[in-house]
């Protein structure tokens, strides 16, 4: 029994879907924090369990008869290393095989300017510290976020980041729920570490070209100053923590923090990961 956590969200969709193409409905198990948002797995014959990370009765709950849990990463960033503790425990009250993660695929977490990100890889060693079996899924930058980085009007507006020539091995979302779910299949319960990338690295200037030869209008790109795009986000009445949280995030784009190439996604799918122009062409519906 497979146990997905964050089940309604878009990775644990994901995943899920997958699953259910390669083992039956009575095997997987989602946890979800509001059950009026799990109908359409209830439909597909998934077990539901409610409950969340800061409720341990309804994690130990979930637990029973599991033998694999998912530990989709809480989007809570200023809990998240005590509510995923409090799933890592459970997991190992409840005697669970093993547990796995979906953390971040980062070039070192020890010079990260968004600090935030840290919080991955302590979930990593408390996993570690459990002494329960583990799978590590460090995950690239989704480029389904593509299009929250340069905004709507990015035909209209080009590509202004702080991001002067830094590369991200984007991957799409459903490709990554899909090899994740491919090796929670695999009965394999020893301890892994899989980086999930695509088979190339990308710039904002690879973008702004991508979308310029996909919808035949020149799309530019300029790498702002950092200063810049802070007043520009200020202006909009971004609030000041998450304007600190945006910067650091391109910051680390900038100085190759995502820009990391693994083959393991490929080797996961049986086939080459979506490439840029593949994956814009849907994003972006050219």
């Amino acid at each position: 029994m497979i146990l997905v956590t964050g089940a309604t969200g878009q990775l644990g969709t994901a995943v899920i879907n997958h699953l259910l193409k390669k083992t039956s409905a009575n095997q997987v198990t989602a946890l979800v924090r509001d059950e009026s948002k799990a109908s359409a797995l209830k439909e597909k014959g998934v077990n539901i369990c409610v409950g969340n990370y800061d409720d341990p009765a309804s994690l130990d709950n979930a637990m029973q008869g599991i033998e694999i849990v998912l530990l989709i990463a809480g989007t809570d960033e200023e809990n998240r290393l005590r509510q995923h503790q409090n799933v890592v425990d459970a997991a190992k009250n409840a005697g669970v095989q093993c547990i796995a993660y979906t953390s971040r695929n980062l070039k070192d977490p020890n010079t990260l300017v968004n600090k935030l990100m840290k919080g991955h890889f302590q979930t990593e060693d408390c996993i570690k510290a459990s002494g329960l079996n583990y799978i590590l899924f460090r995950n690239v930058l989704y480029m389904d976020t593509i299009p929250q980085f340069v905004g709507a009007k990015v035909f209209d507006t080009g590509i202004n980041l702080p991001t002067e020539r830094g590369r991200v091995a984007f991957a799409l979302r459903s490709e990554m729920g899909e090899a994740i779910a491919n090796v929670l299949l695999e009965g394999d319960r020893s301890n892994r570490i899989y980086q999930l990338t695509s088979s190339e690295s990308y710039s904002f200037e690879d973008v702004a070209d991508t979308l310029s030869d996909l919808s035949g209008k020149k799309v530019d790109y300029i790498s702002i100053e950092k200063s810049v795009f802070e007043s520009q986000m200020k202006e909009r009445g971004v609030p000041e923590i998450m304007v600190q949280r945006v910067v650091g995030f391109l910051t680390d784009i900038k100085n190759g923090q995502e820009a990391k190439v693994s083959p393991d996604l490929e080797n996961l799918l049986g086939r080459s990961p979506a490439e840029l122009q593949e994956g814009l062409k849907v994003l972006f519906n050219l």
